[in-house]
């Protein structure tokens, strides 16, 4: 079909139809069911189902189901928040190498962790994490920051102004601070994984540079607690 005139295009315009014609370019026509990664759905009775839950699952046993996305997966290994920091530290649309990346990472932090376990005593070992993930995860959860600074322009003059933080710019800022450190660190013969895995163990241990910057932010922060009432502005 061949796109509108100009002519056409201004009297849609003045009879008040949309000048855009929505299409849609999915190749699943609505008939076809969303698929469900979830395992802990599968494994759940049907007894425990809700009448609606029942007529779903009755439906896709009869009914197509859509392909899943490359960004869900039903694997006990898949997690959200790796991936999503194996794509902030993607460069040049390089997943591969990215991933590549972060698996290493975590198998040394297990390496790391089970090497320390098997030379500490019997009372020392209940207090050793081992799992790469967990460690990840608290890692994170420490260097995110609680409330942040935000230019304030009053009066010809910016102000640094202390504000809380949501949830995924605390998780951003975390996630860019390390990877921005392991960066910056350029030394020689030292593999992008090994800098990567040792700073996420100091920072597990409440140490490092990233715990250095949470505290720097925090410490600006209280600073600038006079200039907390401009945030309304």
């Amino acid at each position: 079909m061949a796109a509108p005139t100009g002519r056409l295009f201004v009297t849609r315009i003045r009879a008040g139809w949309p000048s855009l014609i929505p299409v849609r370019w999915s190749r699943y026509n609505p008939m076809y069911l969303n698929p469900v990664p979830d395992k802990e759905k599968y494994n759940c009775p049907l007894e425990e189902l809700s009448k609606e839950e029942k007529e779903e699952w009755d439906l896709k046993t009869t009914r197509q189901i859509k392909a899943c996305p490359s960004n869900m997966s039903s694997s006990v290994f898949s997690d959200e928040v790796v991936s999503k920091f194996t794509s902030m530290m993607m460069k040049n649309g390089d997943k591969i190498l990215s991933r590549s990346i972060m698996n290493k990472t975590l198998e040394r932090i297990k390496r790391i962790q089970l090497e320390k376990y098997y030379k500490a005593s019997d009372a020392e070992r209940a207090a050793i994490e081992c799992n790469p993930y967990t460690i990840f995860h608290q890692a994170l959860d420490k260097s995110k920051p609680i409330i942040g600074l935000t230019s304030v322009l009053k009066g010809a003059k910016t102000y640094q102004v202390p504000t809380p933080l949501s949830e995924n710019r605390r998780q951003f800022m975390a996630m860019k601070w390390m990877i921005t450190a392991c960066r910056e660190k350029k030394i020689s013969r030292i593999r992008m994984y090994d800098k990567l895995a040792d700073l996420i163990l100091e920072t597990f241990n409440e140490q490092g540079s990233v715990i250095k910057k949470k505290n720097e932010l925090h410490k600006m922060a209280e600073a600038n607690r006079a200039y907390a009432h401009y945030r309304w502005l």
